[in-house]
């Protein structure tokens, strides 16, 4: 591991228990989470394998989701949107199929949206003692990540429904099997989905950091 990953895993612990220490500080006042997350998200979206414009359209489509989707639901349904790299993950429950198919088209329609994974559960809305649950699974899973080696924990998006776990992100068949190992470690986890977008190892090592000696040497040639 090169000394600029080793600082940025000594960066991401904290950070992870942070979303912990959130989440669990959610379960009592419910507003916590929301500061310190978008905190952290913005501290680490310069290490994010996506482009910045993709980051960006991921989170408009996420916004205009939350709108469209309320107009459908109302009351009637609780449904969560996580894009990635313009991939529109959907969770939580609706009262029916007809509703399930509804909030999918609506997600659809959405400009920059390429594609759609619902899995959005016909049940009873989750309880807010699971949805507690859920959030700090969450963030046990994302400390878990930042304690592993040989990956980058912020390559990784989390979310967690009734104690099922899914996984998004652009990673290696290697690293998506770690990262759903790990998951599967953490207390609470009832399943991992992986949701991921795959790259190849070759394209993986054009999102490893240089070696400073590296670009000395690379400095020193242009010279």
């Amino acid at each position: 591991m090169s000394k600029s990953s080793a600082i940025w895993k000594q960066v991401q612990r904290p950070l992870a228990m942070s979303v912990l220490c959130g989440a669990m500080l959610a379960s009592l006042s419910g507003c916590v989470a929301l500061v310190a997350g978008g905190a952290i998200s913005g501290t680490l979206a310069a290490s994010d394998r996506r482009t910045f414009g993709a980051q960006t359209e991921d989170r408009a489509i996420e916004v205009k989701g939350a709108v469209r989707i309320n107009n459908v639901t109302g009351d009637a349904g609780h449904v969560n949107i996580n894009s990635f790299n313009r991939r529109a993950l959907l969770t939580g429950e609706v009262r029916d199929d007809a509703m399930k198919a509804a909030v999918e088209r609506e997600v659809r329609g959405i400009e920059g949206v390429i594609d759609v994974i619902n899995e959005l559960e016909v049940a009873g809305l989750a309880s807010y003692t699971s949805r507690s649950s859920d959030t700090i699974i969450t963030g046990k899973v994302k400390a878990s990540l930042v304690d592993a080696k040989d990956i980058s924990a912020n390559s990784y998006q989390v979310v967690t429904e009734r104690g099922v776990v899914y996984l998004q992100g652009r990673v290696t068949q290697r690293e998506g099997q770690i990262g759903a190992d790990i998951a599967r470690g953490v207390s609470g986890v009832m399943k991992v989905v992986k949701v991921f977008e795959y790259i190849s190892e070759e394209e993986l090592k054009q999102y490893q950091p240089q070696p400073a000696n590296s670009a000395n040497t690379n400095s020193q040639s242009a010279q």
